[in-house]
């Protein structure tokens, strides 16, 4: 029956502790929450995630964008005020359904002035504790990782050489690609199941085409973007930066991110002109992480699937 909810009246007692659980984290660290719009003029750029788009209504009088994340809109706080600061919100992105995605799903995220990425990593891991209990955390680089466990180096091997990589973990058809595609996909099918098994994973430092929105470095002979990752018990469950406050750089970076949108046939997106005015401004050095609050519920839960923690998953909201 489509009206009843998808899940059980415990994972919903379970969420509303989480939730209380999450805030009281960051009350004890004097972290203020604040809130911010869903629906705004811009969306990201970034190819490999779609917005959702309002496109019609009296009051946008254009096409508005569903947040992917409250990412833009919170940077534009921390121009204003420095302050440390958390948000708990829903966030979309279009095409996105699975066992761990929903295309509405709920988001945590935090900004730390002053902190660095691997400052945050650690944050991130008293978290996970807090809401999971105690395990150790480990930290890999991303580079060190593929070196140890698949005996190549992301960042000198060939296209050709990461594709005899993963058909020789994986049979992905007559799928082809450029390097990136190759590194994702031996990151997702073949590293990721194998991470967070009985402690908290933390992946950093990746390679500069995957570094989005963090500063960029050159370390041990690579650039690197200071971005990291968090896996427990296979499951990627944030994703954080040492942040990029370059105004000019991140409108390059938007500027590269249409220029592929036009080469893949996708729409180009307008930049969000007030978050590169708020990093003109100047935002302080920081570091920040998104954390995706229905996968932590899942693994309070112990479900396998994103819908047993959503009161309604996409097929019945």
């Amino acid at each position: 029956m489509q009206w009843q909810p998808t899940a059980d009246i415990e994972s919903i007692r379970e969420r509303a502790k989480l939730l209380a659980r999450l805030r009281q984290f960051f009350a004890d660290r004097a972290i203020l929450e604040v809130e911010t719009p869903l629906l705004c003029r811009s969306g990201i750029t970034d190819p490999s995630i779609e917005p959702l788009i309002v496109a019609r209504g009296d009051s946008p009088g254009q096409p508005r964008f569903l947040q992917t994340s409250p990412e833009y809109a919170m940077k534009r706080l921390l121009a204003a005020f420095g302050e440390p600061i958390y948000q708990i919100s829903k966030a979309f992105r279009d095409g996105e359904a699975g066992s761990r995605h929903n295309p509405e799903f709920s988001l945590l995220e935090w900004y730390r002035p002053g902190f660095d990425h691997h400052r945050l990593m650690d944050e991130v891991a008293d978290l996970v504790r807090c809401c999971l209990g105690e395990r150790p955390q480990r930290k890999y680089s991303y580079r060190t990782l593929f070196q140890e466990r698949l005996q190549v180096d992301p960042f000198t091997a060939t296209g050709v050489e990461l594709e005899t990589v993963a058909r020789d973990h994986l049979d992905p058809g007559a799928l082809s690609g450029a390097r990136d595609l190759w590194l994702d996909l031996l990151m997702s099918h073949v590293l990721e199941p194998q991470l967070g098994d009985e402690e908290i994973s933390c992946i950093y430092d990746y390679p500069t085409s995957q570094a989005a929105l963090s500063r960029v470095v050159y370390a041990d002979g690579v650039w690197v973007g200071q971005r990291f990752e968090v896996y427990v018990e296979g499951m990627e469950l944030a994703n954080g930066y040492c942040e990029l406050t370059d105004a000019q750089e991140q409108r390059q970076r938007f500027e590269r991110d249409n220029a592929l949108r036009l080469e893949r046939g996708q729409c180009e997106r307008p930049f969000d002109e007030r978050m590169l005015a708020a990093l003109t401004h100047g935002v302080p050095d920081c570091s920040g992480v998104a954390l995706g609050i229905d996968r932590l519920l899942m693994l309070v839960t112990g479900a396998t699937d994103i819908k047993d923690v959503l009161a309604f998953d996409w097929e019945r909201s």
